[in-house]
């Protein structure tokens, strides 16, 4: 009879499920990114700049204008100072890319 494995807590379990899927992110680092998203950028950049993926230390950034790509592109290092800052969370490097015709990377128009 083969022995069986201890429980794991399902947070543990998510946990590394979120690690993998993200390059090794966890699950708190990327709920800080995104959940506090508007306390580390300010309201407005956050109407306009929004996280999508956090991967292997790269924060990917969705703008709806390329104007907002090139603003992001010069904030990206106050933008990882804040998030190490506000959520713990270091970020080596910030994508940015602009949406598709018909998707917005603002907020406001998403929902």
């Amino acid at each position: 009879m083969s022995e069986r494995e201890e429980p794991v807590p399902i947070g543990h379990a998510l946990d590394g499920l979120l690690r993998s899927l993200r390059g090794g992110a966890s699950a708190a680092a990327v709920g800080g990114v995104f959940g506090r998203w508007d306390e580390v950028v300010g309201p407005a950049v956050a109407a306009n700049v929004r996280p999508i993926r956090l991967e292997r230390g790269t924060l990917l950034l969705e703008v709806a204008e390329p104007a907002w790509a090139t603003q992001v592109r010069l904030l990206s290092d106050d933008i990882r100072a804040r998030l190490a800052t506000v959520t713990g969370v270091d970020v080596e490097h910030v994508e940015v890319r602009v949406a598709r015709p018909g998707r917005s990377g603002n907020r406001s128009s998403d929902r």
